[in-house]
């Protein structure tokens, strides 16, 4: 699928950028003592082993159906997602404000700041180059939206989860630089391990952003209204159908969904012709939108549809007597 292969390229340039960069800071780290460069390094190898597990996610989101799992595996994406944002909470900013503050209760000056400063311009370019694929590819997926709705928006964690990485350890980089050439500058040992704390903060406050975004996607969220008014609308313009409800729908993956649709069909219809209409929704539902992986079809009058909705305070789009798709206001408590 194209939204794989983009979710690919975009963590296998952050894998590649990741594990070099890491590398090359722990032994910059040894050489100098610097607390700040050993942070970086810690960072850049939780990103390394996060994007790990974004592959081994998409790999696992991918299998088909068994009898254990007969929806499919595509929420293992979602998880995997998670556990990257409690792996840069836990590890990378735990790791990093611990070493940060030992560092200022037994701070020692900085040895070779040249080797340091050459680390992290170094570091800043590759991880500038990650963080352009990430932000190229996010820019491609988002269309017209604003970044911060196309996050809340997005059923794909990948691209954005490698921006907020990247960003994250751009933003690094920077206070490791101002802390360590302070450090140097003012011959205050402690704010190299300042700076490490600094690290550490920036990572817990992605890690908590990204949690809060990959929860819903976990949880279950809705497909976009688009795709609900199209299916709406492919059920209303069967004419074994005399009024399409309203839709249910909920993400397993970025480009897996279950659809439960609600339909009134004409009272004179027979059991073979439902069965037929049935067979031809699902048919052309899924040429329309192959990302749809399963789609029920319920019987239902419009009444009893109201009802339930009802009960579960939910707004959605509907269809009207003249077959216009509307949307539905909250129902009112």
């Amino acid at each position: 699928m194209a939204s794989q292969s983009s979710s690919r390229k975009v963590i296998y340039a952050a894998l590649l950028g990741n594990f070099l960069i890491a590398v090359t800071k722990f032994a910059a780290a040894a050489w100098t003592g610097s607390s700040a460069m050993l942070s970086e390094g810690v960072h850049s190898l939780v990103d390394t082993g996060n994007e790990l597990l974004l592959l081994y996610g998409l790999h696992r989101s991918a299998l088909p159906p068994d009898r254990a799992h007969p929806l499919g595996h595509g929420r293992e994406l979602y998880f995997w997602t998670f556990i990257v944002s409690l792996l840069i909470f836990a590890l990378g900013a735990g790791v990093s404000i611990y070493e940060g503050i030992m560092h200022m209760r037994e701070p020692e000056p900085v040895e070779s700041p040249v080797v340091n400063y050459v680390v992290l311009g170094l570091s800043f370019l590759f991880e500038g180059g990650s963080w352009w694929v990430a932000l190229k590819e996010f820019r491609r997926a988002k269309g017209q939206r604003g970044y911060y709705q196309a996050v809340r928006e997005s059923k794909d964690p990948t691209t954005f989860t490698v921006l907020f990485e990247d960003s994250a350890a751009l933003a690094g980089l920077v206070i490791a630089f101002v802390g360590i050439s302070a450090a140097q500058y003012f011959e205050i040992p402690e704010l190299d391990g300042l700076a490490s704390v600094g690290i550490g903060l920036v990572l817990a406050a992605t890690a908590m952003v990204l949690a809060r975004e990959t929860k819903g996607l976990l949880i279950g969220e809705a497909a976009h209204a688009g795709l609900q008014a199209s299916i709406l609308a492919i059920a209303q313009d069967d004419p074994a159908v005399e009024r399409a409800n309203g839709v249910l729908t909920v993400h397993l993956a970025p480009q897996q969904i279950v659809a439960a649709l609600s339909a009134e069909f004409a009272d004179d219809l027979t059991t073979p012709e439902i069965e037929a209409c049935v067979t031809r929704l699902e048919a052309k539902v899924k040429a329309a939108h192959p990302e749809i992986a399963m789609l029920f079809i319920k019987p239902q009058s419009a009444g009893t549809y109201r009802k339930r909705r009802a009960a579960i305070n939910l707004a959605d789009y509907t269809v009207d007597d003249s077959g216009h798709l509307l949307k539905d206001a909250p129902d009112s408590p």
